[in-house]
């Protein structure tokens, strides 16, 4: 089939983009500028690129239209974050393509009441992130089972892989924290260090990809969560750091409102919302778990000199 990826070299289509020509698609990447993706891969040398700026072409109605034109069987659509644009490509693709697969997050659920959390669970989202992908999945299901449009949407966990940090055992990306723990330093954390982050290879996330196109007749009209095994406590996870590391985890534990004291002051926002979100869902058959896809991710950052 010929697939559209949007967003294609980022995360999820560094490794998506691979698994679909491999499989015999012909695969058109649409971005909006010249980004490589975060690994070389022979298979890119058959994709076509295509430069869109999303947001231009969205405010003066063509992004669409410039969709449709590449006349694909099934569109990808990873940098989808409002309503307002999952219903401009809706508009301009129905009655065209056979499936559209949309990137949610797990945030649409905003607290967990019952963990894990299942697809089912009412979702009472909270922050404008999760809030947005709320009301574009809301839209989605809408378009798919009252008026036949072919959406699926799937909701990945933290992701995380090999080119790019990881969200750290104090729930923000500060990679200060993994240097600390790699040499036994003091860490705090948060509370008793009890909340949970659940991460997801992006590799995982691709594999997800795959098989709701494989299993379209299923896939329609529903979304799903994309996730590892088990979600990680913070404490739990800044242990298994530092035995990676040889070291035991020398942790303190401080009230929340003085512990955010200890973060820098561009990530604490980053930490409250992971903290509030503390995410843990049932999990699909995936080839990572959460540590092992932070543990290569931690390689990577040492071999290419960002942790020290």
């Amino acid at each position: 089939m010929k697939l559209v990826v949007i967003g294609g070299t980022g995360h999820i289509g560094t490794y998506l983009v691979p698994r679909l020509v491999t499989a015999g698609h012909e695969v058109i990447v649409v971005t909006r500028g010249k980004q490589k993706p975060y690994h070389d891969h022979p298979t890119w040398q058959s994709v076509k690129r295509v430069e869109i700026d999303r947001q231009a072409a969205e405010k003066d109605g063509t992004f669409g239209q410039s969709i449709r034109d590449l006349k694909p069987d099934v569109v990808m659509d990873l940098i989808c974050f409002r309503q307002e644009s999952a219903s401009h490509l809706v508009e301009a693709l129905r009655g065209q393509i056979q499936q559209f697969i949309n990137v949610g997050t797990i945030w649409v659920h905003g607290y967990s009441i019952e963990v894990p959390t299942t697809e089912d669970q009412i979702r009472e989202p909270f922050g404008e992130y999760g809030i947005n992908k709320y009301k574009t999945e809301l839209y989605l299901l809408e378009q798919a089972r009252r008026y036949g449009f072919p959406a699926t949407i799937l909701h990945p966990g933290h992701i995380v892989g090999a080119g790019w940090p990881p969200v750290g055992p104090t729930a923000c990306f500060d990679m200060d924290t993994f240097a600390r723990l790699a040499r036994g330093d003091e860490v705090s954390l948060p509370n008793l260090g009890m909340e949970t982050l659940h991460h997801v290879h992006a590799d995982d996330v691709a594999q997800a990809f795959v098989k709701a196109m494989t299993h379209w007749s299923n896939a329609v009209g529903e979304s799903f969560y994309v996730v590892s095994p088990a979600a990680l406590t913070l404490r739990g996870y800044a242990e298994a750091v530092a035995k990676w590391f040889g070291k035991k985890a020398n942790l303190q534990f401080l009230p929340l409102e003085q512990w955010k004291k200890t973060v820098p002051e561009q990530h604490a926002g980053v930490a409250l919302a992971h903290i509030e979100h503390s995410s843990s869902l049932l999990d699909y058959r995936q080839r990572y778990t959460s540590l092992e896809a932070i543990f290569e991710s931690i390689s990577w950052l040492i071999e290419h000199g960002q942790l020290r």
